[in-house]
């Protein structure tokens, strides 16, 4: 990896690979982060997420390959590179029988936050997190969006210019997660650069690019709607009807359906021609005993444009 590469980019990942083992949690995978871009790491749990994110923050040494975070590698530099980060991990990681300013004042010495600065840094992870009034209350006793955006304003207490979030929404409601996501946003905005990883893949659409990865392989890197633009395999349809079970066996052996899964309380289908199967695929189910309620064309989700590139990968 050449040292221009490397200052191109806060982040530059090249063939990275970590094996347990006999077993292979992130297998080669390669990408680059400008600055200022939030990325957003999407798969399923087990996806080797989390693996590659430690790895980045130079808690786990690489198998295999080259990474380079604010220009230090992350094998043979890894102090370096936590001195410019900031890293918010799965699992909550703040005292719970501490006080909000006792553990904000702890995480100011870790991070040798300087004692002149450190009244105002809090005040400001204070106020982003909404914990005005409560800087004297256990963290043990508040709610779970309150936690989370204690935890990340613990994180950026010594403003680093590259930010690692683990899974940061996973297991808080709806509210939290979208103002969980405008505090990102915000911190963006200010030129910091920003990895997450989720499995909740709606929130690709709070991203400037996505990395898609299963089985520690990349499956696709780029930004929502190009991948929108490229769904890979057909047109997609949203069908509603009163057996889903029995209509799912029947779509799968209907002629000119691609691919058929199950979306909530009903079925999207992958088509050769959308216009063909809206016309025939109510009849051929009705002869099944089906009765279609609703059959039209809907715009794909990140499932399932995350499931056709799978499949795709897998066949090849």
């Amino acid at each position: 990896m050449s040292a221009a590469t490397a200052a191109d980019a806060p982040i530059v990942v090249e063939r990275l690979v970590k094996r347990f083992g006999a077993f292979t949690a992130v297998d080669g995978i390669s990408f680059r982060i400008d600055r200022g871009e939030i990325v957003g790491f999407l798969g399923p749990n087990g996806a080797g997420k989390s693996t590659t994110i430690r790895m980045l923050c130079g808690l786990l040494r690489p198998t295999a390959g080259e990474a380079r975070v604010a220009g230090f590698d992350v094998a043979r530099e890894s102090e370096r590179v936590r001195e410019h980060i900031g890293y918010m991990s799965q699992k909550f990681s703040l005292y719970t029988d501490l006080t909000v300013a006792e553990n904000l004042r702890f995480f100011g010495g870790i991070y040798r936050v300087p004692a002149a600065l450190l009244a105002e840094r809090m005040r400001f992870v204070i106020e982003m997190a909404g914990l005005t009034g409560r800087e004297e209350a256990l963290v043990g006793t508040l709610a779970g969006g309150w936690k989370q955006r204690l935890a990340l304003g613990c994180a950026i207490l010594h403003r680093p210019p590259i930010l690692f979030l683990d899974e940061p929404t996973s297991g808080v409601d709806p509210e939290s997660r979208r103002r969980f996501w405008d505090l990102i946003h915000n911190l963006s905005s200010g030129g910091i650069t920003v990895l997450v990883s989720t499995h909740y893949m709606d929130e690709a659409e709070y991203c400037d690019r996505i990395a898609l990865i299963n089985r520690g392989r990349l499956v696709a890197f780029d930004t929502p709607a190009a991948m929108k633009r490229d769904f890979p395999g057909g047109e997609l349809l949203v069908l509603e009807c009163d057996v889903l079970g029995a209509a799912f066996a029947a779509l799968e052996a209907a002629p000119g359906v691609r691919d058929v899964a199950a979306f909530g309380n009903t079925l999207h289908l992958l088509v050769e021609d959308r216009e063909g199967a809206i016309a025939a695929l109510p009849g051929y189910l009705a002869d099944k005993g089906v009765a279609v309620a609703r059959i039209e064309p809907v715009a794909p989700t990140f499932e399932d444009i995350f499931v056709q590139l799978v499949g795709r990968k897998e066949a090849a």
